[in-house]
């Protein structure tokens, strides 16, 4: 289970004061699915990483009972001067997961040919895409984070992201964020609206999605 309680975060920079999340709460169970909509810039990259940890809240308390992803898609994940491989047994020594295992399955699925052992930071962001995807499916995590990378690369490497995320689906707990309705009607049964800071939970994918679009029309 992965809970939030009273959660709150708030960005300062110069000038700039935003906030994308204000006092929510809400609990994540066990094998749900669940697609998050949003406008861009309302918050919902930012609500991964707080789900992932890879961001601390600016208030409130965040506590998880299952291994959670970092975000698909999230790529500040890699030391850009090392090479995919070398980020790949870089993580496999954090997770204290064998190296090479991680290796033959992350350098299979995602399909880099030589550009594996090449530095991260030639690759393209479609290329870290799938390195990342591909490290993270390397480990069996309870809770998967994605984050508009189900595009990345060619027709075949597409389908296998589609069919790797249907078994993580139906294995383990799913969340997704995608501006595209299909994408989230075809992996997610629950779905939330992020808005104004608000986190608005509905119980069907379909009815975020058209509560979603409702607020697009009228912002237009």
């Amino acid at each position: 289970m992965i809970r939030f309680k009273d959660v709150s975060m708030t960005y300062h920079a110069r000038n700039l004061r935003k906030t994308v999340l204000k006092k929510t709460s809400f609990c994540i169970r066990p094998g749900e699915s669940i697609g998050i909509c949003g406008a861009n810039g309302a918050g919902k990259s930012t609500l991964l990483r707080l789900i992932a940890g890879v961001e601390m809240p600016t208030h409130g308390h965040i506590s998880r009972r299952m291994s959670v992803s970092w975000p698909i898609g999230y790529t500040s994940v890699f030391q850009a001067s090392l090479t995919g491989a070398d980020n790949v047994r870089f993580i496999a020594r954090i997770y204290r997961r064998r190296a090479e295992p991680m290796l033959a399955f992350v350098e299979d699925f995602a399909q880099l040919g030589p550009y594996f052992r090449q530095p991260v930071k030639t690759y393209s962001a479609g290329m870290q895409a799938r390195l990342a995807f591909g490290i993270s499916l390397a480990i069996n995590f309870d809770c998967h984070l994605v984050d508009e990378v189900t595009g990345a690369g060619d027709e075949r490497f597409r389908e296998r992201c589609h069919a790797a995320l249907r078994q993580r689906r139906e294995n383990g707990t799913l969340i997704m964020v995608s501006h595209d309705p299909e994408t989230l009607r075809s992996y997610c049964e629950r779905g939330a609206v992020l808005k104004d800071g608000r986190l608005s939970f509905f119980d069907t994918i379909h009815e975020a999605i058209d509560v979603h679009h409702w607020y697009q029309r009228q912002a237009a």
